[in-house]
């Protein structure tokens, strides 16, 4: 299998659901939200990725996210779609809707109920990748799903010729001793926003958080300053991201999403119920912390 990965920093977002109050898809928001994206130059898209919740939503909406994400951002750049669920049937099912369209990839995150044992997992994904029209991409996330991909179960998994990489959501450590011993070979996409700077100074170039889609334009920002050689630069807009994590962490990440993308003009609530939203008090310290305000007036 040949090896996907740029020779230049690649960002993709995980972008959230809007809703509206009934739940149903919020298409202007989410028009408005990619929009958002590929105006800062963002290099990708993941729909229906863990933070967009794609377990939590109805069949009819999750059909329509990708049906309207996938027209909105036609030639726009790369669109992954979040097929993984509690199954392999569950899953396969997910994975016959997106056959339907084109898009770049299908994400599977490990199941995350009943906890596959690894040669169990390694025929649950040859299962989906025989099955799917689209590159097929594992989704390491332990700290969520309970189940922890190791190196030989992603090793004998490069075999599959329709299994084309993985996002890895662990440890920053694991994921660089995979980019070692199959790298040249296999598409490994980190997941660790609050040391972005840093593993770009290493020389690892593809990343993709949900904390990019919150701030797109200081996501890459702190890209351009790393492609520069301004590490200064670089950190400080680090510092900025880590800081607006810090707070999506405290007052509950997808209220606080909420709150910020209404602030900006991104319309739509950002998860379904019964997740909160927050009140209005709430809301309006949120909106009065510094850090808030300073991504508030670099939109403006």
């Amino acid at each position: 299998m040949a090896k996907t990965t740029s020779q230049r920093a690649f960002v993709i977002s995980a972008i959230n659901t809007p809703l509206h109050d009934d739940d149903s898809l919020h298409v202007e928001g989410l028009e408005a939200h990619m929009e958002d994206q590929w105006q800062a130059g963002i290099d990708g898209l993941l729909v229906a990725g863990t933070m967009g919740l794609m377990q939590l939503l109805t069949d009819d909406v999750y059909e329509q996210l990708i049906e309207h994400s996938l027209r909105i951002s036609a030639g726009r750049g790369e669109i992954m779609v979040g097929v993984g669920d509690t199954s392999l049937a569950r899953t396969l099912r997910r994975i016959e809707l997106l056959n339907r369209y084109s898009a770049n990839g299908a994400v599977v995150i490990t199941p995350y109920l009943i906890k596959f044992k690894p040669d169990e997992l390694l025929d649950y994904y040859r299962a989906l990748a025989d099955a799917s029209r689209h590159p097929l991409y594992l989704y390491d996330l332990p700290a969520l799903t309970g189940v922890k991909l190791d190196f030989d179960t992603v090793e004998r998994l490069t075999e599959h010729p329709n299994i084309h990489g993985i996002k890895a959501s662990c440890e920053a450590d694991w994921t660089k001793e995979l980019i070692r011993r199959i790298g040249d070979r296999f598409r490994i996409i980190i997941a660790q926003p609050t040391i972005m700077d840093a593993l770009l100074r290493e020389g690892i170039q593809e990343h993709l958080d949900g904390l990019y889609s919150v701030a797109p334009a200081w996501t890459m920002s702190l890209v351009h300053a790393a492609e520069a050689g301004d590490w200064d630069r670089a950190a400080a807009y680090q510092r900025r991201l880590n800081q607006l994590l810090d707070l999506m962490r405290q007052g509950g990440i997808f209220a606080v999403v909420t709150a910020i993308f209404n602030a900006r003009g991104i319309s739509g609530k950002y998860a379904p119920a019964p997740i909160r939203q927050l009140d209005a008090e709430a809301r309006d310290k949120l909106l009065a912390e510094p850090i808030v305000q300073e991504l508030l007036r670099g939109d403006r």
